[in-house]
């Protein structure tokens, strides 16, 4: 996300105070540790799950293939970068905030849902693709939005020190992935596990969307962005203005 117009946090008035930057950064990175808890499931299951998407007749291709879907999420996260974050440039961080982590646990839910290749066949993989691009544009507008939102309220030399606690939210993400498949594999057993049980970490995605959703309506929009609002100096063309002036 941009701010092309200059605008410093110099200004201590207009930034939280450091009691409450904890608590934003926590509310922050809860969020993002969801996304990334969404993103990984996907990875951590492919071996298992490639016989459930692909024919099992070709097991070793049935894996590359549900690799290569992985992978499509990754690919796609630039271009969730570019629209969410021309989304928080022109409405807000917060919004932009909201609809990352609704479209991330959205996508991933549905994925528990869905009935294995005997049923809808090549459809599968078509609608994999679908929800695995989704999970990369709200992944590539989530992070970059987390990060964008606690520098908002940091001052500016802090602002590397504060915004470096969202950086570690990659790896508590796929750490809770693979807490949660182990939890679950244990209680299931491995035959009720690959039967029915891999879809219960999926399906945990509408619980922890939830809390996520409810912390993110709690949180006010950035200070910085409010006071640009305000002021009419918001740049109507993000786009245009951080990535078509050579200062920028």
């Amino acid at each position: 996300m941009s701010m092309s117009r200059s605008v410093t946090a110099s200004n201590p008035a207009i930034l939280a105070s450091d009691s409450k930057l904890p608590m934003i950064i926590t509310a922050s990175s809860i969020g993002t540790v969801i996304e990334w808890y969404d993103f990984y499931i996907f990875g951590t299951l492919a071996a298992l799950l490639s016989s459930q998407w692909f024919p099992s007749s070709t097991p070793i291709l049935a894996l590359l293939q549900t690799l290569a879907i992985f992978w499509f999420g990754f690919a796609v996260r630039p271009a969730g970068a570019i629209v969410f974050g021309r989304i928080g440039d022109l409405i807000g961080r917060k919004f932009a905030f909201i609809l990352t982590v609704t479209i991330m646990g959205t996508a991933t839910g549905i994925i528990g849902l869905l009935p294995g290749y005997d049923v809808l066949g090549l459809g599968l993989p078509l609608i994999l693709i679908v929800l695995r691009a989704l999970q990369g544009l709200a992944l590539g507008g989530e992070y970059g939005g987390a990060a964008i939102y606690v520098a908002e309220h940091a001052p500016d030399n802090k602002r590397g020190f504060y915004t470096s606690f969202i950086q570690t939210t990659a790896t508590l993400g796929f750490f809770l992935a693979l807490i949660v498949v182990l939890v679950t594999r244990l209680s299931y057993g491995d035959a009720a596990f690959r039967a029915v049980g891999w879809r219960i970490p999926f399906l945990l995605s509408f619980a922890l969307v939830a809390v996520a959703l409810y912390i993110r309506w709690r949180l006010r929009e950035t200070p910085l962005f409010t006071r640009l609002k305000a002021a009419g100096k918001t740049s109507a063309t993000p786009l245009k203005d951080s990535l078509g002036n050579k200062r920028n």
